[in-house]
């Protein structure tokens, strides 16, 4: 309904004009909004959503608009995303939210959540049973191919039991109406469950969105289902030799994963540390943490990673992702993950075929919840009656994300043509086993908001059981719902989806319980230490090391394109120049033969989209760095980082906008002038100043922060002693306007200027550019920062200064002005090698050191 229905009728109540705003539901599916129509043809909205209308009233309504941008908008400032594809190369887009919620009564959710926390005990115990005695096999209640022929299935950890006899500690479930109104299991996941990260900020962006509402219709919080969570882990976490509390890490796949953002934001609302595969090590069957300060102990993995990739010892050896020897870890019952490894039998569509049978075996009764109609091809009798039900089916693989099903997708038949028919019919002959079919389910129809209209949807929730870790389980009072979009029917964020928060409404009263820990004391609060993994460690190094030579960079770029296009002949410079430029990769490395080559090769690689090439490799080096350590910068730093490359080329390219958004160019497609270039670069440093920004000024003071530190002054030092080295060399800084040059590329001309006014003089450059421990450009000052930094860090980081020169670098300023039988400034090119040199042992120090622990392990390190 257009906005101006809500502008001229004011004596409409909300109820009324949301009703008129309503577009009508498919036939043939349920409406979550309206109730079925009265004999006289009416319709009227269900009573939870008239009082949701009612709250909201007409005013509210006025500004659904308004609030639908206010939520994209708070999406795109909290760096709120999902990944297209997991890979490299593949698009980032933002997170999706409607601004409506998805609202289940609290007579719904009483079966609901009955329902579930049946099945995931159920699910717990068919686990306990495959590893274990296999009864269920042997009475044929489960067929063998479903279990030992499944790929999911790990033979290693036959016989396994987990702490707790606990399997499965929190099992997804994707529940949808049918047209009746009747929930049903569509699909259920336990290998790594993904959504309660998403789910929490959903539901802290709609509930400020409706804030009456959220509590005049008595929703559930969730805030206490999170704290069961940890409450659990902690319980079933093998203990420490010291009986400290324990360790748990949530492990993900990287910053490439669909959904690396929710494990970030979900890391950091638990309070658990960040790590990847890389981060850890197997010693003495014992999981530990790789830390700044050695090895620590490390009691439980929340994974976020299927299982195959876990361990490439014992499941695939060609994973990069996983902990070598991991289950050794695991059956030495030194480690807790959740959810344990080899639930991939689990996910199988084919099981729903066979849990009625299963749940009267184990729990003594029906399922409380039904699941879609399945019929498993593998038994002749079930794909018997499954082949004539083709075209009003969905057709799935019986062993979904494996790899020997890579690329099936699951395939609807209902409106198939009599050839699609045909082929699906061939292909489940050809291999029977590798195919489920289950009946057709049209999804409910939810309403959502566009563009002052109610526009139906079809939707799927994803709700969550919880273990108590005593046998029991707790189901989350919400869910992740997932809309399709208009033209599809199929449920999938891949596919352009995007989600609902899900409200559950009670008459009751309402847990207002909340994350924050109870009062601490004085002497907890003094052995609070947050770890500093090795790979973070070694990307804060890098991150420093990175926005110091872009700043570098950019203003040599900038300052060589002002010589270039000077009134002032460059060519007695220009051999410096291009020496500095090919040293900092700016250029090839190959003199160019006049100043018009100079500058048109350098402005084609300053424009380059290359993330391999030149400048736009320290510029994507820097944003994949940022992205390590995502869970460590807040979400201003963060959209910072990422948008500096996008928005330094859309300048260079002549978009006057300066927008945020990635262009629709071509990645090398030329720049207009020398001019724009600038502009970009120009817009760029102040974009870098604002980082270096956020770096110095709000960040935690810990070793990490020292690292980032000392990454930068590390690179400065190597970068300002380059520059020395090449200006004078051959004399270049007594060249017209070479001493003005130098001054530029150490930012130091303003300084310089209110010491020396109107005195151009070696001995006053050197003094200011190198030994003048206030000026932040110089060496002086660096050392003093890497000398100040260095003895801070853990372990025997004392004795790193000694691979430095000292502050004053053990030479004066009478030495540096000497010059030798050729004129040249000897000591100063003396100093400037050893500074590189310096450099470059000091980094590779920390390295060794810190972040490969290639350096013998000090075992007093090692936390038991």
């Amino acid at each position: 309904m257009p906005q101006l229905l809500f502008q001229t009728d004011p004596a409409r109540d909300a109820s009324s004009l949301a009703l008129h705003a309503a577009l009508p539901v498919r036939a043939g599916h349920y409406d979550e909004l309206r109730l079925p129509a009265d004999a006289a043809g009416g319709a009227t909205l269900r009573p939870v959503w008239a009082r949701f209308f009612e709250l909201l009233g007409p005013e509210g309504l006025r500004d659904m608009n308004r609030n639908a941008e206010a939520v994209s908008r708070q999406i795109q400032e909290n760096g709120i995303t999902y990944n297209i594809y997991a890979d490299a190369d593949g698009p980032t887009r933002p997170w999706s939210l409607d601004l409506l919620p998805f609202i289940i009564d609290q007579n719904d959710w009483r079966l609901i959540e009955r329902g579930l926390a049946q099945r995931a005990s159920l699910l717990n115990q068919i686990m306990a049973d495959i590893y274990g005695p296999q009864t269920l096999l042997a009475e044929g209640l489960l067929p063998p191919a479903l279990v030992q022929g499944h790929p999911g299935y790990l033979h290693p950890l036959r016989g396994y039991v987990p702490p707790g006899g606990v399997y499965l500690h929190i099992v997804a479930f994707d529940l949808a109406r049918n047209s009746d109104g009747n929930w049903r299991v569509v699909s259920q996941r336990t290998q790594a469950p993904s959504g309660l990260g998403y789910l929490l900020e959903n539901r802290i962006t709609i509930s400020g969105m409706f804030p009456a509402a959220f509590s005049e219709l008595r929703v559930q919080r969730l805030a206490a289902s999170y704290r069961r969570l940890i409450d659990m882990l902690h319980q079933l976490s093998p203990a420490g030799a010291d009986g400290a509390p324990p360790r748990i890490a949530l492990l993900t796949p990287g910053p490439y994963n669909e959904t690396y953002f929710e494990q970030t934001y979900l890391a950091r609302y638990l309070g658990l540390t960040l790590v990847e595969g890389g981060d850890l090590l197997v010693r003495d069957d014992q999981l530990f943490l790789k830390t700044l300060h050695g090895l620590e102990r490390v009691h439980a993995l929340l994974r976020r990673l299927d299982d195959d990739f876990c361990d490439p010892l014992e499941l695939r050896s060609d994973s990069t992702l996983g902990i070598p020897g991991l289950l050794q870890a695991m059956r030495a019952g030194n480690v807790l993950v959740a959810n344990a490894l080899g639930t991939g039998p689990l996910e199988s569509p084919a099981l729903h075929g066979f849990l009625p049978a299963i749940s009267r075996r184990l729990a003594g009764e029906p399922l409380v919840l039904p699941s879609l109609h399945s019929w498993w091809c593998g038994e002749a009798a079930a794909c018997e009656q499954a082949l004539p039900l083709l075209d009003r089916a969905v057709i799935k693989s019986t062993y979904p994300g494996s790899r020997q099903r890579k690329g099936f997708e699951s395939q609807i038949g209902a409106g198939a043509s009599r050839e699609q028919l045909q082929a699906l019919r061939a292909r489940i002959e050809q291999s029977p086993d590798a195919h489920t079919v289950q009946a057709y389910l049209p999804l409910s129809q939810a309403p959502t908001w566009h563009k002052s209209r109610i526009v139906p949807r079809a939707a799927m929730v994803r709700m969550f059981a919880l273990a108590d870790g005593q046998g029991g389980w707790h189901v989350l009072p919400g869910g992740l719902t997932r809309i399709a979009n208009r033209q599809q029917q199929i449920v999938s964020m891949q596919r352009g989806g995007s989600s609902m928060d899900t409200w559950v409404t009670t008459d009751g009263p309402v847990d207002l319980f909340s994350m924050q820990p109870a009062s601490m004391r004085p002497e907890d609060i003094a052995q609070i230490r947050r770890p500093v993994s090795s790979r973070a460690a070694e990307n804060l190094f890098w991150m420093g090391r990175y926005t110091e030579r872009i700043e570098n960079d950019a203003r040599l770029a900038n300052v060589t394109l002002n010589w270039l296009n000077g009134d002032l002949n460059p060519d007695g410079l220009s051999g410096a120049l291009a020496k500095l430029c090919m040293r900092s990769g700016l250029m090839p490395a190959e003199p160019p033969r006049s100043a018009r080559v100079f500058e048109h090769t350098l402005v084609a690689e300053l424009a380059s989209r290359d993330p391999q090439r030149g400048f736009g490799r320290n510029l994507s080096s820097l944003t994949y760095a940022a992205g390590q350590i995502r869970d460590r910068l807040s979400p201003e730093h963060w959209q910072l980082i990422v948008s500096a490359g996008d928005r330094y080329h859309r300048l260079i390219a002549g978009d006057r906008t300066d927008a945020a958004a990635p262009l629709d160019t071509e990645p090398d497609a030329p720049p207009r002038t020398a001019g724009d270039v600038q502009r970009g670069l120009r817009r760029l440093n102040r974009q870098i100043l604002s980082i270096t920004g956020a770096q110095t000024d709000h960040m935690t003071r810990d070793d990490g922060w020292r690292l980032l530190t000392i990454g930068r002054h590390t690179e400065r030092l190597a970068a300002m002693a380059g520059m020395l080295a090449v200006l004078f060399q051959d004399n270049a800084i007594l060249r017209d306007g070479g001493f003005n040059l130098l001054l530029q590329l150490f930012d130091s001309s303003i300084t310089y200027r209110a010491y020396y006014q109107g005195r151009y003089e070696i001995p006053a450059l050197l003094n200011l550019l190198v030994l003048d421990s206030n000026n932040p450009r110089s060496p002086a000052c660096s050392l003093k920062v890497l000398h100040a930094r260095l003895p801070r860090l853990p372990g025997n980081g004392a004795d790193l200064p000694g691979l430095l020169p000292t502050p004053d670098m053990d030479v004066t300023l009478s030495r540096l002005c000497e010059r030798d039988e050729h004129g040249r400034y000897a000591n100063v090119l003396a100093l400037a090698d050893r500074l590189e040199a310096a450099a470059s042992a000091l980094s590779d120090e920390i390295g060794r050191r810190y972040f490969s622990h290639s350096a013998d392990v000090d075992q007093s390190l090692v936390a038991a």
